[in-house]
């Protein structure tokens, strides 16, 4: 049992074997709280074992790359979802279900809840979303998966898009999520896309099979790190 910041105990064991996910629209700031998170458990003992959602693994990465280097834009959004499923079936069989089992402490950046919001904002409706989900990852779903909440407007300035360059290229697709895509091979879809992705998300702790918290993170990556932090113990004391 070790003793972290505002007096709250936390004992890392309760860890072992748990499966988190940070999830949200681009730009929210996955990655860094990916790192705080990953640095914070290890310094308490935790094993951690990071991944990423679509890819790692061999086969996963495949996938992706097909997600990534190829022209979607007559790719239907249902296509798109069950390629999504195939990696993640992959990356669970492979890396998740073994670490889990080893004891390690699983962090993944996005899962099956991206896919719920941004093939859920292409037309695919969540409850076929998550029913291709149970296929692909069986009862290996997160204990916990934090949202990382901010407006598509924020979410640009971060990464050096501006709002009136969406719309420029009508891709079906998700390609937007990736880090490591060029800003051409992004797809650029309305400003409406990625607000109703955004509402999505927000909607997911009532729809999701699995636990979900929706964190303000339009604000210093300090704050927003305290609560990741304070939602983590809260789901683990």
């Amino acid at each position: 049992m070790k003793r972290v910041g505002g007096g709250i105990e936390i004992a890392v064991m309760n860890l072992a074997g748990k499966f988190i996910v940070v999830d949200g629209p681009d730009g929210a700031g996955k990655g860094t709280q990916l790192e705080r998170l990953a640095a914070w458990i290890t310094s308490h003992g935790g094993r951690c074992r990071r991944t990423r959602d679509p890819g790692g693994t061999e086969i996963s990465d495949r996938v992706r790359h097909v997600l990534l280097g190829y022209d979607l834009s007559t790719m239907d959004p249902r296509c798109e979802a069950l390629l999504f499923m195939a990696s993640r079936a992959q990356l669970v069989a492979e890396v998740i279900r073994p670490a889990l089992s080893a004891g390690e402490i699983v962090l993944c950046d996005r899962f099956i809840s991206a896919t719920c919001a941004y093939q859920g904002a292409a037309g695919v409706p969540c409850d076929e979303i998550i029913a291709l989900g149970r296929l692909a990852v069986g009862d290996v779903w997160p204990h916990l998966t934090i949202v990382l909440d901010v407006p598509p407007e924020v979410g640009f300035a971060r990464t050096g898009r501006k709002p009136h360059h969406v719309g420029q290229r009508q891709q079906v697709g998700q390609t937007t999520m990736f880090d490591g895509a060029t800003a051409d091979a992004m797809e650029r879809r309305p400003l409406e896309f990625h607000r109703r992705v955004r509402q999505l998300f927000r909607e997911l702790p009532a729809l999701y099979p699995a636990p979900v918290t929706v964190l303000d993170a339009d604000r210093e990556v300090e704050g927003v790190w305290q609560d990741v932090r304070e939602a983590v113990q809260r789901a683990f004391q």
